[in-house]
């Protein structure tokens, strides 16, 4: 049974059948080919019981935020600030770029969105300064999968909902390991600029006064950031509430710019209803392939069979990460999420591992998985916003971070307190 639900994903993958339908279409054969009941009658339950998850409603929620601020300016006057504190630093701007991602993510929740946005603003730096235009590319894509990690964020909503975590649990254990990782990213950029300073580009001139003078364009992602998880934390709102919260800020800053108009809110809905259709089609089809797997004992026999190898926790863990890494050259991430989690999830809970740190943990493969071709997500994002050339430049750009990402995970492996400190420091 796993060898032939293996076997079709496989051909499914290499047919490269849209992820939602290929989901679907999985879940449909194995039920033909195992079920005595006709279990794609539920088919409809599963997509209202989906579509009705409250805490799911925060999904469109962050889609509407990440699509005013891109469409407000806000991105592009919260670059300029940042540009003008790091010019000192080898490799100037593209600190800049890890440092607006990481601030764009802190308000947006999602990866697409964030290497989108900061991509966009940044992509006519590179001429000209002179940098090195792989590795620039590179920092945006890397620099924008921190939107999963750094909350809020969509993957740790459908994580939480997949294992019954609590959100506000995972936000907060996602603040050290993302600002961590956006450290990590920024000491790669310096150590290859130390290396070779040619790949650096030019340095920037720039004075106190500019600097201070554009501090205030950092002020509305802090304000933006503070009404989604402030709102949380003191007891205010949900996660879906201070998700709306956040629309609402976010329209607050784009008014105070006066670029509130009803083309931008035209515009924005219009995004948020493809990102959002596209989000939940994966969802419904994940949750029927996982209500069919369920059905017919897949799951069962998934467990029997890893719990039979007799491994230690720690070479599950290993296991568990190879796969993952694997897994995400070759799947989009929310959907290998949804597919994965509630199997595998089960086992490394049954091996004493803790909900929170393995949502972290799944989160940062899932960054990894983002910019490992041939099916890194952001990797097509940062190539379509370029328009020229091949997108070979944009993966060997990525390649030292997916090094970056590898010892994360080491870190948080050998270092669990990292996610689970300040969770832990909340409830004491």
């Amino acid at each position: 049974m796993v060898w032939t639900a293996l076997g079709i994903l496989i051909v499914l993958l290499a047919l490269a059948v849209p992820v939602a339908a290929g989901l679907g279409f999985l879940g449909i054969a194995l039920s033909e080919i195992y079920s005595r009941l006709p279990l794609t009658l539920a088919i409809g339950e599963v997509a209202w019981a989906t579509s009705n998850n409250f805490l799911l409603v925060a999904i469109p929620f962050f889609v509407l935020l990440g699509e005013i601020l891109l469409r407000s300016g806000m991105a592009e006057r919260m670059y300029n600030a940042l540009v003008l504190w790091v010019p000192w630093l080898p490799g100037g701007l593209m600190h800049s770029n890890i440092a607006a991602c990481a601030m764009f993510a802190a308000t947006s929740g999602s990866s697409v969105a964030t290497a989108a946005t900061i991509g966009t603003v940044a992509m006519g730096e590179i001429k000209k300064h002179g940098y090195s235009e792989r590795l620039f590319l590179g920092t945006i894509a890397a620099g924008g999968t921190l939107g999963i990690l750094i909350p809020p964020s969509i993957n740790m909503i459908v994580y939480g909902v997949l294992t019954d975590s609590s959100i506000p649990k995972l936000y907060l254990a996602g603040f050290i390991p993302g600002l961590v990782l956006a450290g990590l990213f920024s000491l790669t950029v310096l150590l290859i600029c130390l290396l070779r300073p040619e790949l650096g580009g030019r340095r920037t001139r720039t004075d106190w006064k500019a600097r201070i003078r554009a501090l205030p364009d950092l002020i509305p992602p802090l304000v933006i950031f503070l009404a989604v998880i402030g709102s949380i934390y003191a007891g205010l709102a949900t996660a879906t509430e201070s998700a709306a919260l956040g629309v609402i800020a976010a329209l607050g800053v784009a008014a105070w710019h006066r670029r509130l108009s009803l083309r931008m809110l035209l515009q924005a809905f219009e995004g948020t209803m493809r990102t959002n259709a596209m989000i939940m089609a994966i969802l419904i089809a994940a949750y029927f392939l996982n209500f069919v797997i369920s059905s017919i004992g897949l799951t069962g026999q998934v467990n029997r069979l890893v719990t039979g190898l007799g491994l230690t926790s720690t070479e599950l863990l290993l296991a568990v990460i190879v796969f993952y890494l694997i897994l995400g050259c070759f799947m989009e991430t929310l959907s290998m999420m949804v597919a994965t989690v509630p199997i595998i999830a089960p086992i490394m809970f049954k091996a004493g591992y803790d909900p929170i740190w393995f949502g972290i943990l799944i989160v940062i493969l899932m960054e990894t998985a983002m910019i490992t071709p041939p099916v890194g997500i952001n990797l097509y994002v940062v190539q379509g916003l370029r328009k020229r050339g091949r997108i070979d430049d944009v993966i060997i750009g990525a390649a030292p971070f997916v090094v970056a990402m590898l010892v994360m995970i080491a870190i948080l492996s050998y270092w669990p307190s990292l996610a689970l400190w300040l969770p832990r420091a909340a409830a004491d």
